[in-house]
């Protein structure tokens, strides 16, 4: 098998084009396998201009290794063999977004909103490091086996004088590419792409797309009410609501102002001589009765009570006999 640069082992073809080939190849420094892109002067182009053709397609690629992006395929290094160019990268498993749509038809919108993201980040970290790529088509998307999407391509002349809304019109014809019409929000996102002036920068672009592809919902369009929450609830008491026609609680009780003249306590000596006069006023009239009960010819008065007790044998009665005991 051929190798090239004397490191590069030539395995078998993976893509093939007007510009040139791209060959998986096995690095036998490290034993890893790369993908090694070989270019070809177009048929009929003199050599001296073939030459300058060369020239410009190396810096080209010695560029494109500045750029550091997941979504950018990596260059590795630029091998020379024969006076010609190879470019040496990484090697990326999957298929091009042009072989996914041949095979399985246009993707849906949340999977073409996500691959659209995955460009657009990667046009713009290319445009950073000063290599623009002048327009991916989808040839030029590999949609890989671990999930990435990897632009390639990166073959054009850097400092093209191309600005960033070539990246736009050409990501917008890209999405149209990959789904079946223009409608929904995805619909709405490739309009503003594909217009005479993209209505977006790239970086709202970008944004929207990744919000797509998340699930959100569409944009809320300027002047939308706002969504409002309703005013916090009160509470008269623990089982007391208030609300709409509902009577407002009473204003919280305050203490009543006196008024007047403070009150005092009664005054307790004159009660006090009071009662002493009166307890000595009943004591005299107790008195006087009993003086006066203990008198000559006193007796029990009708409806007073007797003794009960037994009188002594030959004790004189009121008549002057004695008394005998009842048996």
């Amino acid at each position: 098998m051929t190798v090239i640069a004397g490191r590069y082992r030539l395995l078998d073809v993976l893509a093939e084009g007007t510009t040139g080939t791209v060959w998986r190849a096995l690095d036998e420094t490290d034993r890893h396998e790369v993908a090694l892109k070989e270019f070809r002067a177009p048929a009929g182009l003199p050599a001296d201009e073939a030459l300058l053709l060369y020239a410009r397609r190396e810096r080209a690629a010695r560029a494109a290794a500045r750029i550091s992006h997941p979504s950018v395929v990596r260059v590795l290094a630029v091998a020379t063999e024969d006076g010609r160019p190879w470019v040496v990268m990484e090697l990326v498993r999957g298929l091009t977004l042009a072989e996914t749509l041949d095979a399985g038809g246009p993707l849906p919108a949340r999977e073409a909103a996500r691959v659209g993201a995955e460009v657009l980040a990667g046009l713009r970290a290319a445009r950073e490091a000063g290599v623009p790529h002048g327009g991916v088509r989808p040839g030029q998307v590999l949609l890989a086996n671990d999930g990435r999407v990897v632009v390639t391509g990166f073959g054009g002349a850097p400092g093209d004088g191309t600005g960033p809304e070539t990246d736009l019109r050409s990501l917008g014809a890209l999405l149209d590419a990959a789904v079946d019409g223009r409608s929904g929000p995805l619909g709405a996102v490739i309009d503003e792409l594909t217009g005479e002036a993209p209505g977006v920068t790239a970086d709202q672009a970008e944004c929207e797309l990744r919000r797509m592809a998340a699930g959100g919902a569409p944009r809320t369009e300027p002047g939308a009410a706002a969504e409002t929450s309703a005013p916090p609830r009160t509470t008269g008491g623990d089982d007391d609501a208030t609300g709409p026609g509902a009577p407002a609680p009473p204003p919280p009780a305050t203490e009543r102002p006196r008024t007047g003249r403070r009150r005092t306590a009664p005054r307790r000596g004159p009660v006090l001589v009071a009662g002493v006069v009166g307890a000595l006023l009943i004591a005299g009239v107790l008195t006087y009765r009993a003086v006066r009960d203990d008198g000559p010819g006193t007796g029990p008065e009708p409806g007073g009570v007797t003794s009960t007790a037994p009188a002594r044998p030959g004790a004189a009665g009121a008549d002057g006999g004695t008394v005998t005991p009842r048996p």
